[in-house]
């Protein structure tokens, strides 16, 4: 982690496979296609985020096999451990960082993904903090926006005007969904 609490890339991976998991069992082989497709989706082939083994969460004890056995054969079911959880967790209440760049909306997508894991109190705090990034990230961009419009020339105010628009229709999505939370 870094140390203003944001993930590092390998840590992002590591937060999808402990939710993967969280949500219930997965042979070795699913998990590890599952992880290659979300991130490749989200922010497509990135070096930065070339997983850890598999084997390491198991010998963090992070994950077990679900059997008890030891072993990482594809067909053997894994499944996340208390300390797993309690790792997914952390993960989860990370900071993300701001601007969004392709990690942050790696993280982000995570804490959307695996959000429902949190308790409602703890969803709604991740929530808020989600809004706030949203509203200074919007205000930085509404100023230099403004700045750039002034100069009127080239196509940065324009540029500019579609990321206002985007970071405010998150923020919007991110104060509708803290209503939403039970």
């Amino acid at each position: 982690m870094y140390r203003d609490n944001t993930l590092i890339p390998s840590e992002a991976v590591r937060l999808l496979a402990l939710g993967l998991l969280a949500d219930g069992e997965k042979q070795y082989g699913d998990l590890a296609r599952e992880v290659r497709y979300f991130t490749s989706h989200v922010v497509g082939p990135s070096l930065d985020l070339v997983a850890p083994p598999l084997e390491l969460l198991k010998v963090e004890g992070l994950i077990e096999a679900a059997d008890g056995v030891g072993t990482a054969e594809d067909a053997v079911p894994l499944r996340i451990t208390d300390t797993g959880r309690t790792e997914l967790v952390r993960l989860l209440t990370a900071n993300l960082r701001a601007p969004f760049n392709d990690i942050n909306k790696l993280i982000l997508a995570l804490k959307m993904r695996f959000l429902h894991v949190l308790d409602p109190a703890e969803q709604r705090l991740q929530v808020e903090v989600l809004v706030e990034m949203s509203e200074r990230e919007l205000a930085r961009l509404t100023e230099m926006r403004d700045h750039h419009a002034q100069q009127e020339s080239g196509y940065m105010a324009g540029w500019l005007e579609h990321d206002v628009a985007e970071v405010a229709a998150r923020l919007d999505w991110f104060r509708e969904l803290d209503g939403r939370i039970a």
